[in-house]
């Protein structure tokens, strides 16, 4: 299996994003921030599960991505509530 140069751009910008988000997640000076960035690793996480479906030529993994992309979803809106609360 080898990648075209397109595939091979897409992965490198994957990475570059992973390693953006995981800083601002680590910095994020606020709890806003760190919760912004979770929220981008799990899209750019869905977005690499299409890409494996692409890479791979197998449909299971934009099954696997819409699943985890409902639960990551689900996920941040209920910590997002959370610190929304301790506002009040």
């Amino acid at each position: 299996m080898t990648l075209s140069a397109l595939q091979m751009i897409a992965l490198g910008l994957l990475v570059l994003a992973i390693g953006l988000s995981t800083l601002r997640l680590l910095l994020g000076p606020t709890a806003a921030d760190r919760v912004v960035a979770a929220d981008t690793l799990a899209v750019i996480t869905t977005a690499g599960l299409a890409g494996l479906a692409s890479v791979f030529d197998n449909p299971i993994y934009l099954d696997i991505a819409l699943v985890y992309g409902t639960l990551a979803f689900a996920g941040t809106v209920a910590i997002a509530r959370a610190l929304e609360g301790d506002r009040e």
